[in-house]
């Protein structure tokens, strides 16, 4: 009796990182391109890239090189001030929290931007200059909301260090007065 391979896609596709910096996706058993890995990306595409030889996890290094490329290209998104910033952050108290409150007002952006695509495909030409020369409540409402949400997340940042600065005082048997 003879076993059968049955051949299961993973749900997470899995892209290897050879030593000689190729990119191999073992769903299309092909060799791949960073800009193809960055359409995977904006794709929504789950997958992992994992070095070749040893297995390790290598997806953050990919996607920071994706960043990096993209900032190099002539319309970066992030300012020297911006980077300066995040720099500074490595290595302090806030660093722990700066990655969630990051994601999630990234989060409510798209959201927001979600919307407003989706409340745009019903607009005609006339509708449209109409909608951009008042003041659309309908903006307001998903601005409003996108503020709303990362003021929550500031406060939820600024709660979670109090009480880890409280349990380090509390370790060093101090009080806060």
């Amino acid at each position: 009796m003879q076993s059968k391979k049955v051949a299961s896609k993973s749900p997470q596709r899995v892209i290897k990182k050879y030593p000689n910096r190729r990119l191999y996706d073992t769903d299309t058993s092909a060799y791949i391109t960073l800009a193809e890995v960055k359409q995977l990306v904006i794709e929504g595409a789950s997958f992992v890239v994992r070095d070749a030889k040893s297995g390790d996890d290598l997806t953050r290094s990919i996607l920071l090189q994706i960043i990096l490329e993209e900032e190099a290209g002539g319309a970066p998104m992030f300012t020297e001030q911006v980077l300066a910033s995040i720099i500074r952050f490595y290595g302090q108290a806030v660093q722990g929290f700066m990655g969630p409150y990051l994601e999630k007002n990234i989060q409510a952006m798209t959201e927001v931007q979600a919307q407003l695509a989706e409340k745009a495909q019903t607009l005609t030409p006339e509708m449209w200059s109409h909608f951009m020369t008042m003041q659309s409540p309908m903006l307001q409402g998903l601005m409003g909301s996108y503020v709303e949400q990362s003021k929550n997340v500031f406060v939820q940042m600024q709660e979670q260090m109090q009480k880890n600065t409280e349990q380090v005082l509390g370790a060093f048997g101090l009080k806060r007065p």
